[in-house]
């Protein structure tokens, strides 16, 4: 039975570095950070709970489309962010070769040169 992959004999292997770090550390900033970006719309309406009588409609709606755009945006960042120490740590892992199969266009190509 074949292996679907080979590892390539003797390719020197890099040790890893900051993008485990980076990989382990982006769940802790995800909710972290998503909490801290919905602070502002949370705060105002405790605030305006104190305050009655008041009409703060469009204050609350614009509010709550800041904090869903930054909400986002910070997610957009994580994700990209993750994407590249994801692809840094393929990267620095083993190399792997494909079976090797005969190519009868390049012999055929190699032959009608040498004319």
């Amino acid at each position: 039975m074949s292996r679907l992959f080979n590892k390539l004999p003797g390719f020197p292997l890099t040790p890893s570095g900051r993008e485990r770090d980076v990989l382990r550390l982006l769940p802790r900033l995800f909710w972290r950070g998503s909490l801290l970006l919905c602070l502002p719309a949370l705060l105002l309406r405790l605030w305006l709970e104190w305050q009655p009588g008041r009409d703060v409609g469009t204050l609350l709606l614009t509010t709550d489309i800041y904090v869903a755009s930054l909400v986002i945006l910070h997610w957009t960042v994580l994700l990209t962010v993750g994407i590249a120490a994801f692809i840094v740590m393929v990267m620095k892992g083993p190399a792997y070769v494909a079976d090797a199969y005969p190519l009868v266009e390049k012999d055929e190509a190699e032959g009608s040169l040498g004319r």
